[in-house]
């Protein structure tokens, strides 16, 4: 929103409590949102709103772009690399430094887009998985919501894109694995590790210095209710005992907790 233009219009408080009625709407109606907002100038509205100056309207406008995104995506496509860009440039260090909320719903917001447009975020993948990267790593020094964030992102953007993500696997595994383990078991993990066995398919050596990560990372589950996801984590582990042979497997294993062996048992390994 341009405040100049606005001039008395302009209202901080009153544009975020309208940004927070447009998204209890979305997530109350569901794709119903899109015949109401489908003759309105909702999408450059909330565009301008995703790059304005105050943070609690930034916070906002992209709470609501991740609720549009999972509900009618199809809303956001005249101007959806925009939006992503808009995204995307809320995750650069300084501006997690400066705005942790608004960088939080950023990143929720590009995952979500991810799953629904698939390969159409190819153009920012890069750029947004550089931005995540120093969050896994470096996560003493921010919120839990955040690194959740960051790593259910990355799994999504992993799973569209593995092409794109798998080469550069060595700079983040491990940080990577280490937050999957903290996250509980639901549908945002369950697309985080299709990512994760995307990724492992493309590039597998690119994950065999990372390894008891990852299987701490596999793990972590009390259990993965699609059948489909638990035979893709098992394949991979099995992948990883032939390609490692039996002394390298049982080097691996040696690094690992009992329980953690234990529960890795579930795979067939």
């Amino acid at each position: 929103v341009d405040p100049a233009a606005a001039g008395a219009l302009y209202d901080k408080e009153f544009i975020v409590c309208a940004l927070d009625l447009l998204s209890g709407l979305t997530e109350g109606l569901g794709g119903g949102i899109e015949s109401l907002v489908a003759q309105s100038n909702l999408r450059d509205l909330l565009l301008q709103c995703c790059v304005d100056e105050a943070p609690d309207v930034r916070q906002s406008a992209l709470a609501l772009l991740g609720d549009i995104s999972r509900v009618s995506p199809i809303h956001l496509q005249p101007r959806l690399q925009e939006f992503l860009t808009a995204a995307a440039k809320q995750l650069t260090p300084q501006s997690v430094k400066d705005a942790v909320s608004v960088a939080n719903n950023a990143c929720w917001a590009i995952g979500e887009l991810a799953i629904k447009i698939g390969k159409e975020i190819s153009p920012v993948v890069i750029s947004v998985v550089s931005c995540l990267v120093p969050i896994l790593t470096t996560p003493e020094s921010l919120n839990k919501s955040l690194i959740e964030n960051s790593a259910i992102t990355l799994g999504r953007l992993s799973w569209v894109c593995p092409d794109i993500v798998a080469p550069h696997m060595e700079h983040f595994m491990q940080a990577w694995c280490n937050a999957l383990c903290m996250i509980r078991d639901d549908f945002e993990k369950e697309d985080a590790f299709h990512g994760l066995c995307a990724m492992v398919a493309a590039n597998p050596t690119g994950a065999v210095s990372s390894l008891a990560n990852v299987c701490q990372a596999c793990a972590s589950w009390n259990e993965i209710k699609s059948e489909g996801l638990h035979n893709e984590v098992s394949q991979i582990l099995n992948g990883y005992k032939q390609m490692l042979g039996a002394a390298g497997w049982e080097q691996c294993m040696s690094t690992l907790e009992p329980a953690v062996v234990q529960r890795l048992a579930r795979y067939g390994v």
